[in-house]
């Protein structure tokens, strides 16, 4: 079975780098009403979702914390046994999953130790804002559409000898 450390130490590294944003953000951010102005398209401000993605049942009264929680460790075991799974060649599928692996450890950080994911990236054009998200979200964003361009680069036809 091929195994590859490569992926696993990029995701080591995306944590790494994760840890130091959020250091940052703990250090800088720690006000939730100390939003900084950036440019005239991005804020830094301190949102707390205790939802999902979009605050998907930011509301619903405590239980998503553990839901998520629990959905976001089982996926992490998966990921991560898929990448241990993946033939050295699948590089570009060894990033993604590394990305979506780092990402959903970072929220399932912060969900398990504050009880809420902090997003502190606030995109705007005029007054219409996208919703705040953070490092660990753009992982996972970007892992999500890394992995769909592998699907269509590595067709699953061209696989059946890996």
């Amino acid at each position: 079975e091929a195994y590859d450390y490569f992926h696993i130490e990029h995701s080591d590294n995306i944590l790494d780098i994760y840890y130091e944003l959020e250091d940052y953000r703990k250090k800088n951010l720690m006000n939730i009403h100390n939003n900084s102005k950036f440019s005239s398209f991005f804020n830094l401000v301190r949102a707390h979702n205790y939802g999902a993605a979009f605050s998907f049942l930011s509301d619903a009264g405590g239980w998503q914390r553990w839901a998520f929680s629990l959905l976001a460790a089982v996926i992490s075991v998966v990921i991560a046994l898929w990448i241990a799974r993946l033939p050295v060649q699948r590089k570009l599928e060894g990033l993604a999953l590394a990305l979506i692996l780092g990402g959903a450890l970072g929220n399932l950080y912060d969900r398990l130790t504050l009880g809420y994911v902090v997003d502190f990236l606030d995109f705007h054009w005029s007054a219409s804002h996208f919703p705040a998200f953070n490092i660990a979200d753009s992982g996972i964003s970007v892992g999500a559409v890394l992995l769909i361009l592998d699907g269509f680069i590595n067709k699953p036809d061209s696989q059946a000898t890996d």
